[in-house]
């Protein structure tokens, strides 16, 4: 015993309290103890600057004991105070910090201290005592200290930076309380290693780092300039801040500038440069690799300006009972198409979008094979009284650009509508088929598509709450023939102010000018064509026809998973000229059509980015007249929808939805129609 305590008298304070409490243990149960200092899997604690140490540790080993005395702070501080001789030198390499640590045992031996320096580690035990004056030796515990030059021992605490060494007391005052798990005044324990591994505003480092950024000029990491000196770094950070320096000293000496680093600046790098010589290394390497990876991006990519994204619809579709609109019992057939969308957006300076729109469709307009109507026509088949092929067309081409702050300007070259320069108040619902309402009537109010084609609009924000919307389409402005053109033909003209009084409130208020367009949704009467040759009347010649139409529409996410919405519009739509045909004459005369809907949505339904929706509506519908060839609609048909989109991935969502329409045409006399559809929806 006596050797055992001779030899605890040349090591640190430190080391000798541990081999007091050692030795108690050992008195207690007439046992040999062994104690170690454990070098392996101990982190680093930044910011604290070593310089080479000497003398050796010298150890002595035994085997544990099953119990030990209390040994308290003072009897420890009084055993220090009496071996303050005995000085351990700093060391090169930076100090180690606490650790958790699951050896039941360790062995005291003799260690370089210059090679690797002294480390704090300890292991926190399953219940430890509340006592924080006491040492409990059930969880053996690792104690080395490291001392700086002329300055007394120091360990520096993870959860709060000091700028002086503490008193010996403290010391063991901090192991104590890491030791007294439980009690109410017991510190927090360690839970992460970023808590030790920050590079404290009281460091050296620190302090050394923003000395030479200040003299060079060399901020790295933050947009807005500045070394946030206020803040601790991680060491990632910090490597960042140092290699930019280092960069740009380099930079001074290569270029032999008379701003030239000082030596004492080239002494603090070189000194930095050792103590974050991992972080350097790693920091470097993981930008060569992040070089490596954007110049096979680079290599491979088809445009520097362009990015491609997609989106392929599935769907299975068919009438499950019903009649059309002569009263004819509707085709049973079950049909299965699809419709594909690549679109390239470019941007030429960031700003601006170029979008070019490839589509391809193959499933037909119910409205020409069973429905005889508008009434319920599906959003991404052929569209109203149309028939679809697999051929790749030209849709959607347009550019938008900003003018001033404020302003953006729409060019449609071919295939616009009112969605690309307008907001449709109808967030959880207008998807254009891809996602949300599965017919035209469910996507947008119905006055929204008198205005389709080639021409200019423009987007400008009174502020964050209001919003001018102006656009004009012509339908065949491509065409050189006497009737068409850019102002000749059909066309529709769209005002629209978006009112958002919150980020979960929207309100539009629109008006639509248009000559010779439909809206696409609701009955026969109401959606009377340019062309008679859409209701089988064999004639080439335009029926001119004009409309002013007004809608209002909104949106209220009333919290989280519940948003309600609707709109109701009104069109005053007047045929302009008799015509006479071999199977009767169409007389002029106006008609006012009404429409309407309530929507009610569950975004994030049992999971994050499902939607469940509703819809409840009247589509267009005539009710009154003042042509006799075309008299109002007699009954009232309501659209009813429900879908339920599933995201079965990021990429990937399934809508299954049901749409019944009672009274198709607007006529009572016609049995109800059940459109049942599954879609589904893959995105790029």
């Amino acid at each position: 015993m006596s050797k055992f305590l001779w030899k605890g008298l040349l090591v640190s304070p430190a080391v000798l309290a541990a081999s007091l409490v050692v030795s108690s243990t050992a008195l207690a149960a007439e046992q040999p103890i062994e104690i170690a200092a454990a070098q392996a899997n101990q982190l680093q604690l930044a910011g604290t600057a070593t310089e080479t140490a000497q003398p050796e540790t010298t150890a002595v080993t035994g085997q544990p004991a099953s119990a030990a005395p209390n040994l308290t702070v003072d009897t420890i501080e009084t055993i220090e105070k009496e071996s303050a001789a005995a000085k351990v030198a700093p060391v090169a390499e930076p100090t180690k910090a606490l650790e958790n640590n699951s050896v039941a045992a360790a062995d005291l031996s003799e260690t370089q201290p210059a090679a690797a320096p002294a480390n704090l580690s300890e292991t926190q035990p399953a219940a430890a005592p509340a006592n924080s004056s006491e040492i409990q030796p059930a969880a053996p515990t690792n104690l080395s200290t490291e001392k700086p030059a002329a300055q007394p021992e120091q360990i520096s605490q993870s959860t709060a930076p000091t700028a002086q060494p503490p008193a010996p007391s403290n010391v063991l005052e901090q192991i104590n309380q890491y030791s007294a798990e439980g009690s109410e005044d017991t510190v927090g324990q360690v839970t992460s290693v970023s808590q030790l591994s920050d590079v404290r505003p009281t460091d050296w480092a620190f302090q050394a780092l923003q000395s030479l950024v200040e003299r060079y000029g060399c901020i790295a990491g933050y947009p807005d300039g500045t070394f946030r000196g206020n803040r601790a770094m991680t060491r990632y950070e910090f490597a960042a801040g140092l290699n930019a320096c280092l960069d740009k000293v380099n930079e001074l000496i290569k270029g032999g500038t008379r701003n030239l680093a000082t030596k004492e600046d080239l002494a603090s790098l070189q000194r930095l440069q050792e103590e974050f010589a991992a972080e350097l290394a790693t920091l470097r390497g993981r930008v060569d690799a992040l070089e490596a990876r954007t110049s096979e991006l680079e290599a491979n990519q088809f445009s520097t300006t362009t990015k491609l994204n997609g989106e392929v619809i599935f769907a299975l579709t068919g009438i499950a009972r019903g009649e059309d609109a002569n009263g004819r019992d509707a085709d049973r057939t079950t049909a299965f198409g699809s419709r594909v969308r690549l679109n390239f957006d470019t941007s030429f300076s960031g700003q601006d979008l170029l979008r070019t729109r490839l589509q391809v469709l193959n499933l037909g307009a119910f409205s020409t094979n069973n429905t005889k109507t508008a009434e319920g026509e599906l959003r991404f088949n052929a569209g109203p009284f149309g028939t679809a092929s697999n051929t790749v067309g030209l849709d959607a081409l347009f550019y938008q650009f900003p003018l001033g702050k404020n302003t953006t300007v729409i060019l449609e070259a071919n295939a616009g509508a009112a969605d690309d320069f307008t907001n449709t108040v109808n967030p959880f619902f207008d998807g254009d088929g891809g996602t949300g309402a599965l017919s035209n009537f469910g996507t947008r109010n119905p006055i929204y598509y008198l205005t389709a084609g080639t021409g200019i609009a423009l987007r400008h924000q009174f502020g964050d709450k209001l919003e001018l919307s102006l656009g004009y389409l012509a339908g065949n402005a491509q065409s050189p023939t006497r009737g068409n053109g850019l102002f000749n033909g059909s066309y529709g003209g769209l005002a629209q102010l978006t009112f958002k009084p919150t980020s979960t409130m929207a309100l539009g208020l629109t008006y639509v000018n248009s000559y010779n367009f439909v809206t696409g949704t609701g009955s026969n009467a109401s959606n009377f064509p340019a062309r008679l040759g859409s209701f089988g009347i064999d004639s080439d010649n335009n029926l001119p026809v004009s409309s002013n139409s007004y809608g209002a529409q909104a949106s209220w996410r009333v919290r989280p998973g519940l948003a309600i919405g609707g709109w109701a519009g009104y069109t005053n739509q007047r045929i302009l000229s008799n015509l006479a045909t071999p199977t009767g004459s169409v007389q002029r005369g106006d008609q006012k059509i009404w429409n309407w809907a309530v929507t009610l949505a569950f975004p994030d339904l049992l999971k994050e980015g499902n939607v469940a929706g509703f819809i409840v509506g009247m589509e267009p519908r005539v009710t009154s007249s003042t042509n006799r060839s075309l008299p109002e609609d007699k009954d009232t048909s309501l659209h009813i929808e429900g879908f339920y989109q599933f995201k079965l991935s990021d990429n990937i969502s399934i809508t299954p939805g049901v749409i019944w329409l009672t009274a198709p045409d607007h006529n009572k006399s016609n049995s109800d129609l059940v459109i049942g559809v599954v879609r589904t929806t893959f995105s790029f």
